[in-house]
């Protein structure tokens, strides 16, 4: 008799800066979402696709929650909340090396009166003991009834197989959402700007990064090369001259590091070409937030 196929769709959640972007890169084998030391870093939503001879979960990687500070803050923590209500299985997902948070269990108790399967996902679990963790479990006693609970390594991979394997448990039954071959729902050029983005938010500190968005002009193929002249825009035109740098070197430096990782995703020679511009105050502009591509 054949076994019976399993599917659905699953939320990353939880603080910004946790590990949900790493998590999400780990389960689909290839970068995705933007991965960073800095928070809020994740603005849209964005599909991964797990699949194995009998399941397919289709993710959704969302923006860490937190008080907003502008209408794109706003529209982030709308985007994570949204992805978490419409969903089979939410991925609740701590630091192992911080204290829980009024915050946290806030979202718990969300998670318990949603009546979704809610998994406890402790994540940097390699760099505390064994010991550290079971004070983390215990603070969510009462507050929501897990479905499971796993600590990972989302940057090693430790753990990734066993979190799978106890979200299949909890998958309905259902078809396939999404040819096999398919590991994310986002286009090359969205997933270009995004490394783009990522190497600003490296080399980068404080507020400047989060005022940048980044925007694809065109992008063409000529001679096996594929060309990209990409345009990064800044809230005032003090941080243009922080992003191009001394000479241009800082601007220099995000393009080469941008443009390696996205010669691996598209697998062949990329020509990068960036300009800076300065549009005020983007992120409190509904027109210029949709106008980069995010869906208010």
């Amino acid at each position: 008799m054949e076994k019976e196929f399993k599917s659905g769709f699953a939320a990353i959640i939880g603080l910004p800066n946790v590990g949900k972007s790493t998590l999400l890169n780990a389960i689909a084998g290839q970068k995705i979402a933007i991965v960073s030391d800095k928070s809020q870093t994740t603005r849209n939503k964005i599909l991964a696709i797990f699949n194995d001879e009998g399941h397919q979960i289709v993710f959704t990687d969302t923006p860490g929650i937190h008080r907003p500070h502008n209408k794109l803050g706003e529209f982030m923590v709308k985007t994570a909340k949204d992805a978490a209500g419409d969903v089979d299985i939410v991925l609740f997902m701590v630091d192992a090396e911080k204290k829980v948070s009024d915050t946290e269990r806030k979202i718990a108790e969300d998670m318990q009166k949603s009546g979704i399967d809610t998994i406890l996902v402790i994540n940097k679990a390699d760099k505390v003991v064994k010991e550290e963790i079971l004070p983390i479990i215990a603070s969510y006693a009462g507050v929501c009834d897990f479905a499971a609970v796993v600590p990972i390594s989302a940057k090693t991979g430790d753990g990734v197989e066993i979190l799978l394997d106890e979200m299949k448990k909890l998958l309905p039954k259902g078809p396939k959402f999404y040819d096999e071959e398919l590991v994310t729902d986002q286009q090359e050029k969205q997933i270009a700007e995004e490394i783009i983005r990522e190497k600003i938010l490296r080399f980068l500190d404080k507020e400047v990064p989060h005022g940048i968005a980044v925007q694809i002009e065109k992008m063409s193929e000529l001679d096996n090369i594929t060309k990209i002249y990409a345009s990064i825009y800044c809230e005032k035109a003090s941080h243009k001259g922080i992003i191009i740098g001394k000479n241009g070197e800082m601007l220099k430096k995000i393009g080469k590091c941008a443009r390696v990782d996205i010669e691996e995703m598209l697998d062949k020679k990329v020509y990068l070409e960036l300009w800076v511009k300065v549009k005020n105050d983007w992120r409190n502009s509904e027109k210029l937030i949709k106008n980069f591509g995010f869906d208010l």
